[in-house]
């Protein structure tokens, strides 16, 4: 460990006499390691606070979806229960539609937490199209470098066309916020979430970046909570919100990805 570790370690949990890094992290760092008692573990050191992804997992654990056991949070390390075992997709699609029958009366969440590197406004909001229009899409929008035309045309979606496409009041569901194929372990579990209450269909467009998802998982979800058959019209808008963070996370390659929504739309 570094001396800036060892500064930072959960209080009363017993060092790593062994660590290997994994592979994959493309925000934070993680290692599978050898606690002095015996435990087997992950030890994540994140760029943000890592309680806020602590609280992200205990919600969703609390919510019934299999998430590895948080030992021990630090400033900015977690430490998880080392999880693996055989795949089970169906399992998981199942777990993931119950979580989303978990449901709030507003959407938001009761802090802001992170996607990646990046702070997300959860302020809670009755209005489902204003949320994802203003505190997701806007609220990156003013922190993002894009050239000028694209920033103008996000605006002019933002003012109307965007909110107009949107379900005007869908179910508050518990959401992971990030769902995708690199944030599931072993087939059976969840991990890296941005929880908070949002239109389902948010977890369900970034799904659909996955290619190598495997088709059971998907199968037992549908036969769980069925979408709505609107969804697949709806799907590029909600990944405005993706797009744009990955834009402030990997630059300019992303910015196609981007333009080709707004003229999936002739917006």
């Amino acid at each position: 460990m570094s001396g800036e570790d060892e500064a930072d370690w959960p209080d009363a949990l017993p060092r790593p006499v062994h660590e290997q890094a994994l592979p994959g992290g493309y925000i934070g760092r993680a290692s599978r390691a050898l606690l002095a008692d015996g435990r087997d573990v992950v030890i994540k050191r994140c760029p943000y606070p890592a309680a806020q992804e602590a609280d992200g997992l205990h919600a969703l654990a609390a919510a019934g979806a299999p998430v590895p056991a948080v030992l021990g949070v630090a400033e900015h390390i977690l430490i998880l229960e080392f999880v693996a075992g055989t795949p089970d997709w169906p399992a998981l699609g199942r777990a993931v539609a119950q979580l989303h029958r978990h449901t709030a009366d507003r959407f938001g969440w009761a802090t802001a937490n992170y996607h990646g590197r990046f702070p997300q406004d959860n302020t809670w909001t009755d209005h489902w199209p204003t949320f994802y229009a203003e505190n997701r899409v806007r609220h990156h929008l003013s922190r993002v470098r894009l050239p000028d035309e694209l920033r103008t045309r996000i605006e002019r979606a933002c003012a109307g066309p965007l909110p107009d496409l949107l379900r005007p009041d869908p179910p508050a569901s518990l959401t992971h916020g990030d769902l995708w194929l690199g944030n599931m372990v072993a087939g059976r579990w969840l991990v890296d979430p941005a929880v908070s209450y949002a239109d389902r269909e948010l977890d369900l467009a970034y799904l659909s970046l996955s290619d190598d998802l495997p088709p059971e998982f998907l199968d037992a979800y549908r036969a769980e909570y069925p979408p709505d058959p609107g969804f697949p019209e709806r799907r590029p808008a909600l990944l405005l919100h993706k797009h744009l963070v990955n834009v402030r996370h990997f630059g300019e390659r992303i910015l196609p990805r981007l333009a080709g929504t707004l003229d999936h739309y002739g917006w």
